[in-house]
């Protein structure tokens, strides 16, 4: 059984007992969280399709733990100019621990 759920604008493929990696979200570890917007739901038998999300699905978890990403290098040269630009950036994650579907 999997479901395809939207989370603060990314579509994310979720199973039972799965850990994902979500933009970072408010609340601290240990927090029940909840999504409402379950764009697809399939239980192995038969698929279910939201138009655009199915009513009365809901997708529950667990925070376990706020992350930050590997790092990104963001260089910006222009040639011939004397002009290079070096940033690094690390994006913070919320680690959840999928509990329910349905």
């Amino acid at each position: 059984m999997y479901a395809i759920v939207d989370i603060a604008g990314q579509q994310v493929k979720v199973a039972k007992d799965q850990y994902i990696y979500a933009p970072k979200m408010e609340g601290e570890a240990g927090k029940a969280v909840s999504f409402d917007k379950v764009l697809l739901l399939d239980n192995g038998t038969a698929v279910q399709v939201g138009t655009p999300a199915l009513a009365g699905v809901k997708v529950s978890g667990k925070i376990l733990e706020h992350v930050k990403g590997d790092k990104v290098i963001v260089f910006k040269k222009k040639r011939r100019k004397g002009y290079a630009k070096k940033n690094g950036h690390r994006q913070q994650f919320t680690k959840i621990q999928i509990e329910t579907i349905g």
